[in-house]
């Protein structure tokens, strides 16, 4: 079984399209997508029809949560830049898109060959917006994760690819198809890597092993997208300078 985990697109379809070329041409046989779909970048219309005629599982993600109840934004941030970006993104949704979102679920745990698990989530099994990263201390882990009974648990959110061991568990990080950061932000200006990023998880009888994708971007393909882009300026001048 190998299954790619795809996360955090933020619209960027081109990038979408890569990774998803990329998963096929390495053998996946299923995908699930984490979160963070429409949001923030040029094309969501384009990643919500590509992810709903895939019809692959969908894991809401904050940002998703964000254009089903607007209201829930002002807990989360008042970053202008950020909320004028949300509400374009909502004025661009139909029926269509909406009835999509609808469908994304809180958490998924899908069986493993071997009798194990896989324990799928947008930011930790709690909340969407909880960041787990390589440096969070184990005992806050230990509260983050408690209830949990996934081998392998994964979540997206922060950007960051990210596989780590907790206490003989996998805690694995696809980082961003369409926008990786190339560290933690904590709600600062990131800078964005030239690259899509996701993640497979290789199951069988014998054991389970994760491999952390890298996928090159046409550049000249992608500068016309983002140039091309009539949506608030929140990640467009850093997207320019990447795939100049």
């Amino acid at each position: 079984m190998r299954i790619a985990l795809i996360s955090d697109i933020h619209g960027n379809a081109l990038a979408l399209e890569a990774v998803l070329e990329d998963a096929e041409a390495r053998g996946a046989d299923r995908i699930v997508c984490l979160g963070d779909v429409a949001t923030l970048g040029p094309e969501p219309l384009r990643v919500l029809h590509m992810l709903e005629e895939l019809g692959c599982p969908c894991i809401q993600g904050n940002h998703d949560a964000f254009l089903l109840d607007r209201s829930l934004l002002a807990s989360y941030t008042r970053a202008p830049i950020v909320v004028e970006a949300i509400d374009w993104c909502m004025a661009q949704l139909g029926p269509r898109e909406r009835r999509f979102l609808e469908s994304f679920v809180d958490g998924l745990s899908l069986a493993l060959p071997g009798g194990r698990s896989l324990e799928l989530f947008h930011g930790s099994p709690g909340s969407h917006t909880q960041d787990l990263l390589a440096t969070t201390p184990a005992e806050e882990l230990d509260a983050h994760l408690e209830g949990t009974h996934g081998d392998v648990l994964a979540g997206g959110h922060t950007h960051i690819q990210m596989l780590r061991q907790h206490r003989g568990r996998l805690l694995v990080n696809p980082g961003s198809v369409g926008a990786p950061f190339r560290e933690h932000v904590a709600g600062s200006a990131p800078t964005i890597l030239p690259h899509a990023e996701y993640a497979i998880v290789v199951a069988e009888d014998a054991g389970v092993e994760v491999q952390l994708r890298r996928v090159e971007l046409c550049r000249n393909d992608l500068h016309g997208a983002i140039a091309s882009w009539r949506g608030p300026n929140l990640l467009r001048s850093d997207l320019l300078r990447q795939y100049s």
